[in-house]
């Protein structure tokens, strides 16, 4: 009976001599070791002191480290920026330094010349028409892509560099001789002159629009007429209905704008002008009045003289030269057929001489016929005593007879032209 478990009587003795009922402490486990593995030694002297911790990064270190890589390649931009600014910045100096020299030249007036020679990218000879060849610089902001021996050029009027090129090539005189708008004349108002207009058609019409027929028969088709006669006879008019009715690019030229100032320009604008109508070809050349150019030769005295035969040979060489003519027709018109060189008119160069005389009987009644078909005429007007006249008229002098009929109509207030107007011209 007084015996007692020996763990109660354990749980007695454990007990605190004083009583007290303090809670007991929690089991804490103790703290891992800071290394695992083979104990490293430390390292002493000035290289421990002087090394650094390892620290693993942690996600804000590397925000930190993205930030720096940023600011880092912007740093570089800002280099290379700066490099490039160095580098630019002669260039720059020499734009604007060209930039003021353009502005300069835009205030003064520029010689217009001719590229003898490409000597290197910025040196040339040049030459102008009323002095020497020079060479000369060509400034930086000419394109010198476009630049090509015989092109026309803009110099400096002073030191005569290169300073610019002509877009247009085509002489300006070559581009006003080119007929834009075709003529109102045609054929139907030609008075007479049947035989004229077949071998006008056959000379010039039909080898530009049937070349096959004269291949065909293997003839070479003429390369050109002449149209010679008394004054007002419908030289001039017949090629204006040609004009008219041919789609074939028309170039028209009397023979006083060959003539030129300087010395070589009038050579020049004959070749300017065969060179556009072979660009534009088909095409027909109509030179009015050639006497102008085409004189026979003689000893010149003076220098005049001698460009108006240099033109003459020009024509010669163009006419009937070394280059073929192609599609290029030539209509030429004089009042003195006499006077010409007879190396104008030999065959090769000119290969029918059409004549127009003065009008006989049939056709004066048709040209009248013709300038009288929209005038009112009174009842008493009889044109056949005026067809059948002795006078010799040509058909200018007709039309001028029925205008000033018509403006002595006007003059009394009367919409018919009577007999007495008309008979006034006759007296």
């Amino acid at each position: 009976m007084g015996q007692g478990t020996p763990g109660g009587m354990n749980r007695q003795g454990d007990r605190k001599p004083d009583g007290g009922d303090k809670k007991e402490k929690k089991f804490e486990p103790s703290a891992p070791p800071a290394r695992v593995g083979r104990k490293q030694r430390k390292q002493k002297g000035p290289e421990a002191a002087a090394r650094l911790p390892t620290v693993t990064p942690v996600t804000k270190c590397k925000l930190r480290l993205l930030k720096l890589e940023r600011i880092k390649d912007y740093l570089l931009m800002e280099e290379e920026f700066v490099a490039n600014q160095e580098r630019l910045k002669p260039q720059e100096e020499k734009a604007e330094e060209d930039r003021s020299k353009v502005d300069d030249l835009r205030g003064s007036p520029m010689s217009v010349g001719n590229l003898e020679e490409l000597i290197d990218e910025n040196h040339a000879i040049v030459s102008s028409s009323v002095g020497p060849e020079y060479y000369v610089g060509i400034l930086s902001f000419v394109d010198k892509d476009q630049l090509e021996p015989g092109c026309a050029i803009l110099m400096h009027n002073k030191v005569l560099s290169v300073v610019g090129l002509l877009q247009d090539e085509v002489d300006p005189m070559v581009s006003v001789m080119k007929v834009e708008k075709a003529p109102l004349e045609s054929y139907a108002d030609i008075g007479g002159l049947d035989a004229q207009i077949q071998e006008i058609k056959e000379a010039v019409e039909l080898p530009l629009t049937h070349p096959e027929l004269y291949e065909d028969i293997g003839i070479k088709p003429p390369k050109g007429v002449i149209l010679y006669g008394e004054p007002g006879t419908g030289k001039t008019l017949l090629a204006k209905a040609v004009a008219n009715s041919t789609s074939a690019t028309f170039l028209r030229v009397v023979g006083s704008e060959l003539i030129q100032k300087y010395l070589g320009d009038g050579p020049k604008l004959v070749r300017e002008l065969f060179r556009v109508a072979d660009d534009l070809s088909p095409s027909i050349v109509f030179i009015d009045e050639i006497d102008a150019v085409g004189t026979k030769r003689y000893d010149a005295h003076s220098g005049g003289e001698r460009e108006i035969q240099r033109t003459m040979l020009e024509l010669l060489n163009q006419l009937d030269g070394f280059d073929s003519r192609g599609d290029v027709k030539v209509i030429l018109a004089t009042n003195r057929i006499e006077s010409l060189d007879p190396a104008l008119l030999r065959p090769g160069r000119i290969d029918r001489k059409i004549e127009f005389p003065l009008p006989d009987i049939k056709t004066r009644r048709r040209i009248f016929q013709i300038h009288t078909s929209r005038m009112t005429l009174a009842d008493d007007v009889n044109l056949e005593e005026f067809v059948m006249t002795k006078d010799e008229f040509s058909g200018a002098d007709i039309k001028a007879i029925c205008t000033e009929a018509g403006l002595l109509a006007l003059r009394e207030r009367r919409m018919k032209v009577r007999n007495l107007f008309v008979a006034q011209f006759f007296i």
